[in-house]
């Protein structure tokens, strides 16, 4: 199978490219040194399309296939992971759960806006004690006086300080464990809802990742997301997406840090010629480039079974962890060819390293990806 991308995916990449370059690029450094979130980069983001890539143009959205919000994704990466990272969660995870298992009512209610970037959306599944581990959610949900009631906490939530919608995870039938567990639609200002301590991380540091805080949070009855005791179900088919957007995602980082190492050495002269011409950065050079692309394939073809209406559960967790953990080597091979210079920050790959690391981990670790994939080979076989 060959995937052959089209004129206008092409134009697609052209488009995201110009835009990275130009509004993101001149501002990656300062925006994580101050650990600062481009709030103001949402509707611009939103008028280009990137928000609304994959939803029907009845929503605002610009009805474009997995595949090309892909590329979106990838391009975003290339210049500034964080930046990449608030556009997954917004996009490919609060929204599409909405588009995913909102009545009528809530997607032409929620989806416009998000669309937009007049909204910034979150998504809120893991807790203190329960990541991978979602069957022991401590967050519960409450039914009371046409309200649903809310009491828990959730952790290293994507926008979590900042978001004015957020969907989030309550356990509303203790007995029935995962299949007990139901989601929810929370606005910004719902009582008893509040952002709690903002992190400081490693890498990603333009993404805002913060607590949320739900004290008796009073949620509409119909603000119920999906059917009830469905929602961890739905969450699953979410991050089917997810997963490929995540992939993406670590394919334009690898090669922000692949071009970056390949300029400078082209540029580095050592004995007397451009570093370059030695066998050895030829060697990593080479191995960086092959990795990069087995894993854009990996992507691209879930990407495009997941646009034929396929299920993509193993395609989705081989792309992610082949690709999660492909970023983080080709990131440290990119710091080795810069030498001392790779470790200091006026240079860029340090920062790619940084945030890929991340991609290891969310969503899924590499090592639920590995149970997944082999109870899915299992299963087939």
């Amino acid at each position: 199978m060959r995937i052959e991308l089209t004129e206008e995916q092409q134009q697609v990449r052209h488009a995201i490219r110009e835009f990275a370059e130009a509004e993101i690029a001149p501002h990656v450094r300062e925006w994580d040194e101050a650990e600062h979130f481009p709030r103001e980069l949402m509707p611009k983001l939103g008028e280009l399309g990137v928000l609304g890539a994959i939803f029907p143009e009845e929503y605002g959205g610009a009805a474009l296939t997995p595949l090309e919000y892909a590329i979106i994704i990838e391009e975003l990466a290339r210049v500034d992971p964080a930046i990449a990272l608030t556009v997954a969660a917004h996009t490919g995870l609060c929204a599409s759960h909405i588009f995913l298992a909102g009545t009528s009512e809530q997607k032409r209610k929620y989806l416009p806006s998000l669309v937009r970037g007049e909204r910034l959306g979150a998504w809120g599944l893991t807790e203190a004690t329960s990541g991978s581990d979602a069957a022991h959610m401590r967050t519960t949900a409450v039914k009371r006086d046409g309200f649903w009631v809310l009491t828990g906490a959730k952790n290293f939530t994507t926008n979590g300080s900042c978001a004015d919608l957020y969907v989030l995870f309550a356990v509303t039938d203790r007995a029935r464990e995962k299949k007990g567990i139901s989601a929810f639609i929370v606005e910004r200002g719902t009582p008893g809802l509040r952002p709690g301590r903002k992190e400081k991380k490693l890498g990603m540091r333009a993404s805002d990742t913060a607590q949320v805080l739900l004290e008796e949070c009073l949620v509409p009855e119909e603000n119920l997301l999906g059917e009830l005791h469905m929602g961890f179900v739905d969450a699953l088919r979410v991050l089917d997406g997810g997963r490929i957007t995540i992939a993406a995602l670590a394919v334009g980082l690898a090669q922000g840090a692949y071009e970056a190492a390949l300029r400078y050495a082209r540029e580095r002269w050592a004995f007397g010629k451009p570093i370059a011409e030695f066998q050895a950065i030829q060697f990593k050079l080479a191995d960086m480039a092959t990795a990069i692309e087995a894993a854009r394939l990996l992507t691209y073809h879930a990407a495009e079974r997941k646009a034929r209406g396929h299920r993509v559960t193993r395609e989705a967790s081989m792309a992610k962890l082949f690709a999660s953990e492909m970023a983080v080597r080709v990131c440290e091979e990119a710091i080795q060819i810069f030498g001392g210079y790779g470790y200091i920050r006026e240079y860029p790959v340090e920062k790619f390293w940084r945030d890929a690391k991340l991609l290891t981990i969310g969503e899924g670790t590499s090592e639920i990806q590995r149970l997944i994939i082999a109870r899915e080979i299992l299963r087939s076989a």
